[in-house]
């Protein structure tokens, strides 16, 4: 018998970071090598491949995803955003700014993942979701340090940046409640 398997390769369209792509995938090609090896978006990195570091992070039509356990072919049509994205007009955003200011990095090799996930834990909370850790369901979550340790916890630091990393979430929550506020009145 022969061992060698014949890759089965599928047409799909994916916007990534506003941009529309037309690619030719192998059916098993994870959303993460799809990013990385097609698109040569490195940001988003290979860290454990088996979805339990947050490494791999993505925004995936507006949710969190680990890309390494994402069928890219499964995603036809998707809108995703990598770090890559979240910079607006050449300016970072409010949260990569704090995460330089409270250095909520050392190596870099999670940060990637972490900004993704707390872009989606700051629209969470904006949009009212509770977390396992939200005492009063019937209220809008207030991102205390307890709320972002919960939202962030499928994310792992090596490095051990954890304090710098809920310091630079709960401030850009507060810039956040700010801006909206400011914009209501």
């Amino acid at each position: 018998m022969d061992s060698e398997v014949t890759p089965v390769h599928a047409e799909i369209a994916l916007v990534v970071n506003g941009t529309e792509h037309r690619l030719r995938v192998d059916t098993r090609a994870s959303l993460l090598d799809t990013l990385r090896e097609e698109l040569g978006l490195t940001g988003s990195k290979k860290g454990c491949d088996h979805g339990q570091c947050g490494a791999c992070t993505v925004l995936l039509d507006g949710r969190r995803a680990n890309a390494c356990l994402a069928l890219a072919v499964a995603h036809d049509g998707a809108d995703v955003v990598t770090v890559e994205g979240l910079a607006r007009d050449g300016r970072l955003s409010a949260l990569q700014e704090a995460f330089i200011e409270h250095d909520g990095f050392q190596c870099g090799y999670c940060t990637p993942g972490q900004l993704c996930s707390a872009t989606a834990v700051l629209d969470e909370a904006d949009q009212g979701w509770p977390s396992a850790v939200t005492e009063d369901l019937s209220a809008d979550p207030v991102l205390d340090d307890d709320e972002i340790r919960e939202r962030m916890s499928g994310n792992l630091c090596r490095c051990g940046a954890y304090t710098g990393i809920v310091k630079a979430v709960r401030q850009a929550a507060r810039r956040t409640e700010t801006e909206t506020e400011e914009a209501r009145a």
